[in-house]
């Protein structure tokens, strides 16, 4: 068979143009791989930590499972430490914002009640964790505790109202409690859902918060900067 400039220049142009599809399809294929998941710190104490349960049965493995059956690109990482205070938290922050974190989550402020610190430190204490996440630019959610009776109506007062009203002004999410899904907060009427201590959620206790905090970590996934 015979080839005129014409066909020899279609066939050249046709090869080019493979070419050059299946450039564009290996760059798209490329771009794909290398799309980073959205890591989050999730800042907190114990109940953050995942003391007193197995390995794989905390707030963080809990949660992470959950994401990935929503089908979220997301990686946890647990930034909690048993015992601490916001002040603690506020002490470790710089070093667990690396340079890879896109959010946070903080979940702060039980142990300043078991230890009666006074709840304008503890305010204080959050707030400059919030400026501090704002200054990165990192979208943050805001996971709030509430104060017992036993401190008398004003600290309880003054305790419960940090979460609502630092949240309102930075802009962040935020749950109003970490034991809400859970339905009460009074922990005698928890004990299905509690560690023998009666201060831990056991391994069913974390399955029910992590189903009522989810939605909100996923909002706060999509609220990350593409």
């Amino acid at each position: 068979m015979r080839h005129t400039w014409e066909t020899v220049f279609d066939l050249g142009y046709g090869a080019l143009r493979a070419l050059r599809n299946s450039a564009i399809a290996l760059s798209v294929s490329t771009c794909a791989v290398l799309a980073e998941p959205v890591t989050v710190v999730a800042l907190g104490d114990s109940l953050t930590a995942g003391y007193g349960l197995p390995q794989d049965e905390g707030f963080v493995p809990q949660m992470q499972a959950w994401l990935v059956a929503q089908g979220a690109d997301v990686v946890l990482l647990n930034a909690g430490v048993s015992g601490d205070t916001t002040a603690g938290g506020l002490a470790r922050l710089d070093w667990s914002l690396t340079p890879d974190v896109d959010a946070l989550i903080v979940t702060l402020g039980g142990n300043d009640l078991l230890r009666g610190i006074d709840p304008a430190n503890s305010r204080a204490n959050l707030e400059a964790i919030l400026k501090a996440a704002q200054g990165r630019k990192l979208p943050v959610l805001l996971v709030g505790m509430k104060a017992p009776g036993n401190y008398g109506p004003e600290y309880q007062s003054q305790f419960d109202s940090i979460y609502p009203e630092l949240a309102a002004q930075y802009g962040t999410l935020l749950v109003s409690s970490f034991f809400a899904p859970l339905g009460s907060e009074d922990p005698a009427k928890l004990g299905a859902f509690m560690q023998a201590d009666g201060l831990h959620p056991n391994k069913d206790g974390v399955a029910k918060i992590v189903a009522g905090l989810g939605p909100k970590l996923l909002e706060l996934v999509a609220s990350v900067p593409k």
